[in-house]
């Protein structure tokens, strides 16, 4: 099985960002705690702060990967752009955050990505990645 993080921007910034709301561990060091739970899998990541990046990567992979765990972080609740990739595409997406979106400013209960994805984890940390993944297996 091959599935592919996808995040998008500030999440470079995990471990040294907001950490009460985000947690003090990189990304980095994370992923590779999933590489090692999740032997079975061939996981990449990707991340980018820039949107047509991330639609490009998602242009890239939809046709061909088993699936997509995506955190496209604040772009989730303004990017028309990206949520129309996430229809475009044939890989199942599995939308997630690490934090509980409905718990913080109006602005993100909004998302563009959800009526296209498979699924959305919420609000879990970063063990929403892991709950993500598990739903493709």
């Amino acid at each position: 099985m091959k599935l592919i993080i996808i995040n998008g921007p500030n999440l470079n910034l995990l471990g040294k960002r907001e950490p009460e709301v985000y947690g003090d561990r990189t990304f980095a060091d994370y992923f590779s705690q999933l590489q090692f739970k999740f032997k079975e899998v061939q996981l990449e990541y990707f991340q980018s702060n820039i949107e047509g990046e991330l639609i490009g990567k998602l242009q890239e992979v939809g046709f061909s990967y088993d699936g997509i765990v995506l955190n496209a972080a604040a772009y989730t609740h303004t990017s028309v752009g990206i949520g129309d990739a996430v229809k475009a595409i044939e890989t199942p997406v599995v939308e997630v955050h690490i934090s509980n979106t409905f718990k913080r400013e109006d602005f993100r209960h909004v998302s563009h990505i959800s009526p296209g994805a498979k699924g959305v984890i919420l609000g879990f940390g970063l063990q929403s990645y892991d709950l993500a993944i598990h739903s493709f297996l």
